[in-house]
C-alpha cells in the first residue's frame, strides 16, 4: 500500500539547486535509505517528506491518519523541558494506566541509551545526549512511518546494534538517511541515491545497491559510445555538404542535431581528492606513561600506557562518556591528566579532527577560513592554492565566497577537515570522524589513510570504518582499563563473542591483553581451564587475525629485504664519501630504514610468540 507520494519535486538552496522536476514514493512495509554526497538535499527530503518544509514546485500526497514521526539532524528543544517531560510530551497520553506503561517505557529506553538523570534539564545536556533523548522519543511514538536522519551519529556500537535489531522488527515504513554501511546493508530492503538532482531508486540493502549501479552506470556509458559512433556518421555525412532540400534529408538532419544536442551522462561521483603532504617523523613519537583520570567518583582510565609507532592504526572504543575524546584532549594538551605523562616528540605535528568542527567562524567566507590555515598547500603533485584546494574537496569555485553558514552539516565537517589535512600532519587524531560525513567522502578519506604516511587514531562508533581503517583496538574497559585486542572491529567482536561463551559454560579464560608501555604486547602467559561436566576439556583458542596471519608469512622477507637494502646504502656510502650532498641524502636513508627495520624487529618478535603459543595448543 502506497504512504506517501511526492511527484514532480523541484527545490533550490539559495543558488544550488537540489531537485529539478523529480518524484518520489514510500510504500508500507518498505526500509529506505537515502544517500548521496553532503549537499544534496539529503535531509532537505527527509523535511518535506515530515512535512516540516515545503519544495520550491511539486505536490506531496500522503494517506490520510498517516502517522508520520520525524527525528532531525540537529534537534531543537524548549526552554525549561526535562528529559523525561521532553518524552513524555510526544506521545498521546490517554489516561493514568498508559501513562505509567508510557513512562515506564521511557525510562528503561533512556537508560539504554545513557542518559541517567532523567529530571536533568535539557539544556543540562550534551549534544549528543540530546541527539539520543530525541532518538528515543521517537521510538517510543506510534508510528506508521519513522524519518530519521543520521540517528547513529552519538551512539556506541553496542546502542547502533540495539537500534538496528528495533528498526529491522519495526513494522511500519522507515526512511533514514546514515552514513553507517553495516546499518544501511542490514537494515534496509530499497536504497534511493540523490544525485545531480535526480532520484534513484533501487530495491536492494547497500551492498545490491552498489552492484546495481555499477550495471546502471555501465549501461548509461554503453548508450553514450553508441551515441558518439552514431554522431561522427552523421557528422561526416553532413560535412559531404548533402542538399537538405528534400523532406528525407531535413529528417536526416533533425536526426544529427538532436543526438548533437544531447547532453552526455555524467557517470559516477566526482571524488574528494585527499592529496597533502606529510611532515616527516623522528624517532620519538607519542609515549603515554601511567596515564590516570577521573572526573569526581568516576574513573576513566587507570595506569594507561602506550608507545605509538610509526603508521600505527589504531581504533579507541567504548561506552558513550566513558573517556574516549578525553584520551584523544589529553594527546592534545587540551585535558591534563591526574597521574603520568605525555611525551610528544619534537618532530611530531597532529592534525586534530574533532567532534565540535573547532575554530570554525559561520560568518567566515569558505575561501577565508581556508586561506587562514594556507594560501598555498604543498601536495605530492606540487604547489596548489587554497581555492584550487576548495575545489577538489567538491566545492566549486562560483561557492567559494560562500559564508559557512549557508553549508549543511556535512559540508561543514568537509570544509574542516580539508583544513585539518591542509597542515601536513604526520599523526592524525580523528574523533568520530564518520558523523555527518556522506559515504562517499567517507571511502575517499579511508582511501587517503591507507596511503597516509603517519599515525592514525581514531575513535569512533562506525563498524565499518574501523574494519577497513585500524590495525588494532583499544577498548575502554570497566574500572578505567584500556584493554588492547589486535584486528579490526570484527577481530574485536569475535574475541568478545568468544569470552562471553566461555563464560557461558562456566570457565572464561583470559584471552585478551593487556597493554605495556613498549609498544605492542604479547598475551598473557596462562593455561586453558577445564571444564566439568561432560569430562571434555575445552581451551580458550588464541588465534592469529586475518591481518596477522598475512602479516607472519612475509615479515621474515620484509626484514631480510630491509637489511640488504641497509647494506647497499652502507656500500654506496663508501664509494660516495668524498660528495656531501649525496652522502647526507643516503645518511637520512639509512636512518630512516635502520628505524623502520628496529619496529619490524619487533613486530616480528611479537608474531613469533603468539605463533609459538597457537602451536602449544595443538
Amino acid at each position: 500500500m502506497n504512504l506517501m507520494t511526492m511527484e514532480h519535486l523541484t527545490k533550490y538552496y539559495t543558488e544550488r539547486m537540489l531537485f529539478e522536476d523529480t518524484s518520489f514514493s514510500i510504500n508500507s512495509g518498505e526500509k529506505i535509505g537515502i544517500i548521496g554526497i553532503n549537499g544534496t538535499g539529503k535531509s532537505t527530503l527527509l523535511r518535506i517528506a515530515a512535512g516540516v518544509e515545503e519544495p520550491d514546485e511539486g505536490t506531496v500526497i500522503g494517506n490520510r491518519n498517516l502517522k508520520i514521526r520525524y527525528l532531525p539532524q540537529n534537534p531543537e528543544f524548549a526552554e525549561g523541558e526535562t528529559v523525561l517531560s521532553y518524552v513524555m510530551s510526544r506521545n498521546e497520553i490517554t489516561d493514568e494506566i498508559t501513562r505509567f506503561s508510557m513512562e515506564a517505557d521511557a525510562r528503561a529506553m533512556l537508560n539504554r541509551f545513557s542518559i541517567p538523570n532523567h529530571d536533568a534539564p535539557v539544556q543540562e545536556l550534551s549534544g549528543g545526549q540530546r541527539k539520543r533523548l530525541a532518538l528515543a522519543a521517537v521510538l517510543l511514538s506510534e508510528a506508521d512511518l519513522l524519518i530519521l536522519d543520521e540517528p547513529t551519529n552519538h551512539l556506541d556500537s553496542e546502542m547502533a546494534g540495539w537500534l538496528e535489531e528495533f528498526l529491522k522488527g519495526f513494522r511500519g515504513a522507515l526512511l533514514m538517511v546514515t552514513h553507517d554501511r553495516y546499518f544501511l546493508d542490514s537494515v534496509t530492503n530499497r536504497i534511493v541515491e540523490i544525485d545531480k538532482g535526480k532520484l534513484y531508486s533501487y530495491s536492494t540493502n547497500y551492498l545490491g545497491f552498489l552492484k546495481l549501479k555499477e550495471e546502471r552506470e555501465a549501461i548509461m556509458e554503453a548508450a553514450e559510445r553508441k551515441r558518439q559512433s552514431i554522431l561522427r556518421v552523421e557528422i561526416q555525412w553532413m560535412m559531404r555538404g548533402a542538399r537538405a532540400r528534400s523532406t528525407k534529408q531535413k529528417a536526416h538532419i533533425a536526426r544529427y542535431e538532436e543526438l548533437r544536442d544531447q547532453k552526455a551522462p555524467e557517470i559516477g561521483d566526482k571524488k574528494v581528492q585527499f592529496t597533502s603532504a606529510s611532515s616527516r617523523m623522528g624517532r620519538t613519537t607519542i609515549e603515554l606513561e601511567h596515564l590516570s583520570k577521573s572526573y569526581g567518583d568516576k574513573k576513566l582510565m587507570e595506569d594507561f600506557s602506550y608507545i605509538f609507532l610509526k603508521n600505527d592504526r589504531i581504533g579507541i572504543i567504548g561506552h558513550n562518556g566513558c573517556g574516549k575524546s578525553t584520551l584523544m584532549k589529553m594527546i592534545m594538551g587540551l585535558v591534563q591528566p591526574d597521574r603520568g605523562t605525555i611525551t610528544i616528540g619534537q618532530t611530531i605535528k597532529i592534525g586534530y579532527f574533532s567532534q565540535e568542527n573547532e575554530f570554525m567562524d559561520d560568518s567566515q567566507r569558505m575561501i577565508e577560513y581556508i586561506r587562514d590555515q594556507a594560501e598555498y598547500v604543498k601536495t605530492p603533485e606540487g604547489v596548489i592554492t587554497a581555492s584550487q584546494m576548495l575545489e577538489r574537496f567538491l566545492f566549486p569555485r562560483h561557492v567559494h565566497y560562500t559564508r559557512i553558514e549557508k553549508l549543511s552539516g556535512g559540508e561543514k565537517r568537509r570544509l574542516y577537515l580539508l583544513r585539518i589535512l591542509m597542515q601536513a600532519p604526520n599523526v592524525l587524531i580523528l574523533d568520530e570522524p564518520t558523523n555527518d560525513l556522506d559515504i562517499q567522502t567517507m571511502t575517499i578519506l579511508e582511501d587517503y589513510l591507507d596511503s597516509f604516511d603517519g599515525i592514525v587514531i581514531a575513535v569512533s562508533h562506525d563498524r565499518y570504518f574501523l574494519d577497513r581503517v585500524t590495525r588494532r583496538i583499544f577498548a575502554f574497559e570497566e574500572n578505567g582499563r584500556l584493554v588492547q585486542y589486535e584486528g579490526g572491529y570484527t577481530d574485536y567482536e569475535q574475541t568478545i563473542r568468544a569470552r562471553q561463551e566461555e563464560t557461558a559454560d562456566g570457565s572464561m579464560g583470559k584471552a585478551s591483553s593487556v597493554v605495556s608501555a613498549s609498544g605492542p604486547v604479547s598475551l598473557e602467559n596462562q593455561k586453558p581451564s577445564g571444564r566439568q561436566g561432560n569430562g571434555r576439556t575445552h581451551a580458550v583458542k588464541i588465534r592469529f587475525s586475518y591481518k596477522e596471519a598475512k602479516e607472519y608469512e612475509t615479515i621474515e622477507e620484509d626484514i631480510a629485504g630491509m637489511e640488504d637494502r641497509i647494506a647497499a646504502i652502507e656500500e654506496e656510502m663508501t664509494k660516495k664519501a668524498s660528495d656531501y650532498s649525496a652522502l647526507n641524502k643516503l645518511m637520512e636513508e639509512k636512518e630512516t630504514l635502520e628505524a623502520e627495520l628496529l619496529e619490524k624487529m619487533d613486530r616480528w618478535e611479537y608474531l613469533e610468540e603468539l605463533a609459538a603459543k597457537i602451536e602449544a595448543q595443538k
